[in-house]
């Protein structure tokens, strides 16, 4: 019988990582050994599938990438989409605008570098510049695994550019290049490129991006 403690523990590091962590990393972490990680994770699978006593939770355990990450159960994939689609096509709230704009003269671009540069989370509004296919995945910083970020053609589509060189210049209002490489953004290693292809399925009614939106994080 695992501690309920060791259980919330583990739980507790599942919930705030936005990438697999390893039961190594876990037991270091927790002051464990690896076995009892395992055996852990394995009673947290069994409590989150749910019995006949007990009911199925929405989320799940996976095993990805050599370690773990706590995602919503597949069987809720379309509740879970109507929800983050829900208002698809309203215009971007001012924070989804910065960050939009921190990625697109900085790509590629991890999630931790955006924070830095914003000095907020984005977890929220890089999901949903994802969904509407503002930004893909594009590769892994080569220091720390990182996704790296970057605009897509549906992107340029919707500001009505040719290109990324078609962006005014702000460069006064980022932070020095220096800075920036203090954060590690020099040492990065493109692994996949962005499919020029993208078909970009999002709503074509989809309002440009208004600058007057008040500041919501998603």
């Amino acid at each position: 019988m695992i501690d309920d403690e060791i259980l919330a523990g583990i739980e507790a590091v599942l919930m705030i990582t936005d990438s697999a962590v390893s039961a190594a990393e876990l037991a270091s972490s927790l002051g464990l050994d690896e076995d009892t990680v395992h055996d852990a994770i394995a009673a947290l699978k069994a409590d989150y599938d749910g019995d006949e006593n007990h009911r199925q939770r929405g989320f799940e355990i996976r095993h990805v990438a050599g370690g773990f990450r706590i995602f919503s159960r597949g069987d809720y994939h379309e509740v879970v989409k109507d929800f983050l689609t829900a208002g698809q096509s309203a215009k971007l709230s001012q924070a989804a605008l910065e960050t939009l704009a921190v990625i697109a003269y900085r790509q590629p671009i991890s999630r931790p570098r955006i924070a830095a540069i914003r000095g907020v989370s984005v977890d929220g509004v890089i999901r949903t510049l994802l969904l509407r296919g503002l930004i893909v995945e594009a590769g892994k910083e080569a220091s720390t695994s990182a996704l790296l970020y970057a605009t897509t053609p549906q992107f340029l589509d919707t500001m009505g550019m040719n290109a990324i060189d078609d962006l005014p210049d702000i460069a006064p209002y980022l932070p020095e290049d220096a800075d920036v490489a203090e954060l590690g953004a020099d040492d990065t290693e493109v692994l996949a490129e962005i499919d020029e292809a993208l078909d970009g399925d999002i709503d074509e009614d989809f309002d440009e991006p208004d600058a007057t939106m008040s500041r919501v994080d998603d």
